[in-house]
């Protein structure tokens, strides 16, 4: 049975969308359609995608977008998808061999479910890192929604997860964000789906570590205010406010870590005291100690070096 859409949204991607393709071509029995958005690319990536595709008996089409954005592209397609399944990969991650179709063997088994999460791994700067495995989920939908939101639940890399599309609905990525979108949109699909997990890796999460800290630092005031704005619209799906300060915190001290990091002083103490009035787990109370002190050590240290400098 063709059971499943696959959405991959691509932006220049022709260097590495063969091989994301290619990754899925032990699962053409289950896959109905791969719906590619290819998002103002000007490297050639459909051409290789078709050509791919043609080789590996995948059934794709091409779908043609302006958004710049993955949320807004994986929207595209969202409202194309006509199986009664929804996967979604980028276009440099990777499947793997048999993980589609034990997710819907999972879903076989569990005729109620929505939604069925499996583990994947992780690798960064090209070095495979430990297995995620996916835990902590109830059978309250809330519950879960709200535990997700506040880092409580190991997070969902997209091409990790297979959705029903009845589930899917209307709900789509918020776009014109930074960061987080896909967390929102987990969230609001949690907040009404009934969940299974799978033990077995799916897919590998690829992650240029330096890219992703590169999100945090291009007008960061302007875009934490974005993204706080759309994660407040979560309360319509009953998402506790409680939960919502939390995951205010949690990004704040993010922003703030990737601040230090770099050297930006200022900017990490802002978003460090954002981080530190938010409600928190002990031991995210305790990072924020600890970045506290290292902050106020290295302006102790650093501000006689400035005055030389401007001597």
């Amino acid at each position: 049975m063709k059971a499943v859409s696959v959405v991959i949204p691509a932006h220049n991607a022709a260097a590495t969308i063969a091989g994301t393709l290619a990754s899925l071509r032990s699962e053409v029995e289950v896959i109905g359609e791969v719906l590619l958005v290819d998002d103002s690319s000007s490297d050639g990536t459909a051409a290789v995608a078709q050509d791919a595709a043609s080789q590996l008996s995948l059934p794709l089409r091409v779908l043609k977008g302006t958004c710049r954005d993955a949320g807004g592209a994986r929207n595209l397609a969202l409202a194309q998808a006509s199986c009664p399944w929804i996967y979604m990969i980028d276009a440099d991650d990777l499947h793997l061999e048999g993980g589609l179709r034990s997710l819907l063997l999972r879903a076989e088994a569990q005729p109620t479910a929505d939604m069925v999460v499996g583990a994947f791994r992780r690798r960064t700067n090209g070095e495979d890192r430990h297995i995620k495995f996916p835990a902590g989920y109830t059978a309250t939908s809330i519950a879960n929604a709200s535990a997700y939101l506040q880092g409580h639940i190991r997070s969902i890399a997209v091409g990790s997860a297979l959705v029903s599309r009845s589930v899917v609905g209307d709900t789509r990525f918020p776009t014109g964000l930074a960061y987080d979108e896909d967390t929102l949109f987990w969230v609001r699909l949690m907040s009404r789906a009934s969940l299974a997990v799978i033990t077995q890796p799916v897919m590998i999460y690829v992650v240029s570590a330096e890219r992703s800290d590169n999100r945090f630092t291009i007008n960061p005031a302007q875009r934490f205010l974005d993204w706080h704005l759309a994660l407040r619209k979560l309360t319509d799906c009953g998402i506790p406010k409680s939960a919502l300060k939390v995951r205010e915190g949690l990004v704040a001290l993010k922003i703030a870590r990737v601040h230090y990091t770099r050297g930006d002083l200022e900017t990490a103490a802002r978003f460090l005291a954002v981080a530190t009035a938010a409600p928190k787990v002990p031991s995210d109370v305790w990072r924020c100690m600890r970045y506290q002190f290292k902050l106020a050590v290295r302006r102790r240290f650093s501000f006689p070096q400035a005055q030389l400098q401007s001597a």
